[in-house]
């Protein structure tokens, strides 16, 4: 992992010029600090660090502060070998989607008439306003959550926080109790929060199909003058 893989004073993050000014203050408390020597020490220990240094802020790096038009929460990165790219559900071209990205293709497909994808890159949503944010932005190689607990929770929900304050008119996708609790904060006369089961085959087919969550989005978007995302790969 690269130096610049880990938390440091914002000076030396390669972070996307808006987003930096919005989260100047941060990267000085104790919090990412103690994330900063976690990471550090995990990378001196010869751990394998997913997503590279360059991609764990590829959320932000991909959709500026100002052109978020729709949040989709994750929880953690992909744990396998070239799945993770710092962007929540998706992976690159050429990677086999994980089975939660192939139910969401099936819901765009069945709520939009969308051919499935044959591909799980999702930069061109992000492209496009919607913010891929993982609660947790960096894992160990094939040890699910092995870095919750470290910080990254804390960091995540300020840049929920801010977009909460500080932007208007955002649909906030929270699928399963996860994303649920910590968009719990949302104000929702000023924003649209759209909650359903997460797209697990596990939770699935117990709210997730059928919740037209893509088409009320656009919807939503529209009635606010906002150009809606296209969702076709």
């Amino acid at each position: 992992m690269t130096a610049e893989a880990t938390p440091a004073p914002s000076s030396s993050i390669k972070l996307e010029p808006s987003w930096k000014a919005v989260l100047a203050d941060v990267f000085a408390t104790p919090n990412m600090q103690g994330l900063k020597k976690f990471l550090t020490a995990e990378k001196a220990a010869g751990k394998i660090i997913y997503p590279r240094g360059s991609l764990i802020f590829n959320a932000m790096n991909s959709t500026p502060f100002d052109q978020v038009k729709v949040v989709i929460l994750g929880q953690d990165p992909y744990h396998g070998p070239g799945q993770a790219h710092g962007l929540s559900f998706s992976v690159p071209e050429g990677v086999a989607p994980p089975p939660s990205l192939r139910n969401i293709f099936k819901e765009i497909e069945q709520d939009l008439g969308i051919k499935l994808a044959n591909h799980g890159c999702l930069q061109s949503w992000a492209d496009q306003g919607v913010l891929l944010l993982n609660s947790v932005l960096t894992v160990e190689q094939h040890k699910a959550a092995s870095h919750r607990g470290q910080g990254w929770e804390q960091f995540t929900d300020t840049i929920i926080s801010r977009l909460n304050e500080q932007r208007k008119n955002l649909v906030f996708l929270l699928w399963g109790s996860y994303a649920q609790q910590k968009g719990k904060f949302i104000d929702r006369e000023r924003h649209f929060v759209l909650k359903s089961p997460h797209p697990s085959p596990l939770s699935a087919h117990r709210g997730f199909f059928g919740n037209q969550h893509f088409s009320k989005a656009n919807a939503y978007l529209q009635e606010h003058g906002i150009e809606p995302i296209s969702w076709s790969l």
